[in-house]
């Protein structure tokens, strides 16, 4: 007996449409875990802000104790990278649940205020992916316009280099494995690596749902 073709792909779309969520949820919560530990580090250094090197000493001691347990995610480097995104962006409901946390690194190097404004709300309304806001940042987007008689059309060339979006571009940032806990094996097809991933997010999404 064959299934009705219609409910297959309501099924289909109810479970590939979960997915995505589930995928988008778990970069949320790593940019919050980011922002939260960025926090925390700024905070201990204020506190100790009479010695001038007291920064320096404590992510390097907090990297020295979080790199080997939790991997090359909680290195030097990305935990002063952390620390700069809770300085620029300190107010954490100001976070935008849509962007990821390749979008907050391309933004943190803007030292501009305006300029990161305009690319934060081009980002928004355009719904650009991260790697096609780098590109807009690398292309000096804001600086053409600035100088540009013709505005829409600058931002009409931009638009149409927009770059379709997938969650699942997500799952194979190596950053965000080393957050759920799984390493990336040569070995595996690109289908049961997704597979093992979903499987790994159950528990995440059942949480979710109880919340």
């Amino acid at each position: 007996m064959n299934v009705d073709k219609n409910i297959l792909n309501q099924i289909q779309s109810i479970i590939a449409n979960a997915q995505a969520r589930a995928i988008r949820s778990v970069d949320t919560e790593r940019v919050l875990m980011y922002w939260q530990i960025g926090k925390v580090i700024f905070e201990e250094e204020q506190q100790g802000k009479e010695r001038a090197e007291y920064g320096e000493f404590l992510i390097k001691s907090l990297a020295n104790a979080l790199e080997p347990q939790y991997g090359t995610g909680f290195s030097y480097r990305q935990l002063n990278l952390f620390r700069q995104f809770y300085r620029t962006f300190p107010i954490v409901n100001a976070l935008r649940s849509q962007f990821s946390w390749t979008h907050y690194r391309t933004l943190i190097r803007i030292d501009n205020q305006d300029k990161r404004d305009f690319y934060i709300a081009e980002t928004e309304k355009n719904n650009w992916t991260a790697r096609q806001l780098e590109r807009q940042v690398n292309s000096q987007l804001f600086e053409r316009l600035l100088l540009s008689n013709d505005l829409q059309s600058v931002l009409a060339v931009a638009k149409e280099e927009k770059m379709p979006t997938d969650a699942k571009e997500i799952i194979k940032d190596p950053m965000v494995l080393e957050f759920l806990g799984l390493r990336r094996e040569t070995a595996y097809y690109e289908k049961d690596f997704e597979t093992a991933i979903i499987t790994h997010l159950q528990d995440f999404i059942l949480y979710r749902s109880e919340l």
